[in-house]
């Protein structure tokens, strides 16, 4: 749902995006106003679909989007998450190569962000600290995902689902599917392994619950350690 943007809103934007104030103040407030979408989203709305052209650039206000790769088969593998601040690679670099989008996007929970249409963006590219700071978001999601090609290509993924219930507390509130999502598997393996580190007593199950009892032992294993495991 589109909304009207408040003053309070530009400041909020701004707080979060500092490299705004680089920009020509007037000219740049009057794009977010005039330009701009700004949106409300619940969860689970979808924002952009692998291979439709890619619509704006948006910058999380609020909230969560989960970037993530689907295949014929029907699985997904979550590539990274934009939070407040944060900049979407996919949305990038379809919009530097003008190709189609090569993954799809999805709120997590109750997410406000605007959407910067094609040609404001393009133009914001010409202002050199804006550019600057587009590029360096850019290497580092770039390294991100070259860390995940890694741990896809060469870690177990007993090791990855360790790692994906560590650095969350001591209770993730989560499903055995959404895991599965993450990791770019099925259900049903992440179900086995779950009840493996049950059995193990690292953890305890529960209805879109997991409670970790031996955090030690799945960091051991995320480590690459197995040994007795």
């Amino acid at each position: 749902m589109s909304t009207v943007p408040s003053d309070a809103d530009v400041q909020a934007l701004t707080r979060l995006y500092p490299v705004l104030d680089d920009l020509p103040a007037a000219e740049r407030d009057r794009a977010l106003r005039e330009q701009a979408a700004w949106v409300e989203a619940p969860p689970g709305t979808p924002l952009f679909r692998e291979q439709e052209p890619c619509r704006g650039f948006p910058l999380v206000l609020r909230g969560e989007v989960r970037v993530a790769r689907g295949s014929s088969q029907g699985r997904s593998l979550e590539l990274y998450r934009v939070a407040p601040g944060e900049l979407c690679v996919v949305s990038t670099s379809c919009l530097f190569g003008h190709q189609g989008l090569s993954a799809h996007g999805d709120t997590v929970g109750p997410t406000r962000l605007v959407v910067l249409p094609p040609p404001l963006f393009d133009a914001w590219c010409a202002h050199e600290p804006f550019r600057r700071f587009v590029f360096g978001v850019f290497a580092d999601r770039l390294a991100d995902l070259m860390a995940l090609a890694e741990a896809v290509a060469f870690q177990r993924l007993d090791q990855r689902l360790a790692a994906a219930l560590l650095g969350h507390g001591e209770v993730l509130q989560t499903t055995h599917q959404a895991l599965a999502d993450e990791l770019g598997t099925v259900r049903e393996i992440v179900t086995r392994l779950l009840r493996r580190f049950e059995r193990a007593g690292w953890l305890v199950l529960g209805r879109e619950r997991i409670e970790l009892r031996d955090a030690a032992a799945l960091r051991r294993l995320a480590a690459g350690d197995t040994a007795g495991v």
